[in-house]
């Protein structure tokens, strides 16, 4: 009988970083947790789960991993000490993992609905209306003065928008002091959206 098909146990790895690798196949021993699973980093204080056919779930908390190097016909695994947790361990453990996440609208939800609206205005957004509102103060204004005058009001609302910290007074008072033609007030109540919070 080779060791290969003595792993009957489906398992999925909880890494500490909220990563989640599944269909690690293991022999689950009183002992020792054995996989030929090498590809996977397993470390200290991962957590293994094995589904049972009841539903419920089983965790086992890595606390070596044992990785051993295969030899002649014997493939490289783990040979994996473990604490098993009962419920509020595993639970407790659970709730320790650090999620990271990155990118607009980049969020998690445990055990909760999210009712929540999310706004996302990417710098090019503002860029490109920022532009818009150029053109159209180009396009609309005849007088040079007035549209110098005009440009430079874009100008201080740009620096305002891509500052640190913007002030949304600033910028509202900036925008009221463009000319109230259709396109630019549209545009101008876009760009005071945009520092919404």
């Amino acid at each position: 009988m080779s060791f290969s098909s003595m792993m009957n146990d489906q398992l999925f790895l909880r890494k500490q970083n909220g990563e989640t690798v599944e269909g690690i196949k293991a022999a689950v021993t009183p002992n020792v947790i054995v996989t030929e699973r090498y590809d996977v980093q397993i470390e200290s204080g991962d957590l293994l789960v094995r589904k049972l056919p009841s539903g419920l779930e089983e965790t086992f908390k890595i606390i070596d991993p044992g990785f051993y190097q295969g030899i002649s016909g014997i493939s490289s695994g783990y040979k994996i000490s473990y604490k098993k947790l009962g419920i509020p361990e595993a639970e407790s453990e659970v709730k320790n993992i650090t999620y990271n996440f990155h990118g607009d609208n980049a969020r998690v939800n445990n055990d909760s609905i999210d009712n929540s609206t999310n706004v996302v205005n990417s710098g090019s957004e503002i860029s490109e209306h920022i532009e818009l509102l150029r053109s159209e103060v180009n396009r609309l204004i005849q007088d040079a003065n007035e549209k110098s005058d005009a440009l430079d009001v874009v100008d201080a609302i740009e620096g305002q928008l891509t500052s640190e910290k913007p002030s949304r007074v600033v910028i509202k008072t900036l925008i009221s002091a463009l000319p109230h033609a259709g396109s630019i007030a549209s545009v101008g109540s876009f760009l005071l959206a945009a520092i919404a919070g």
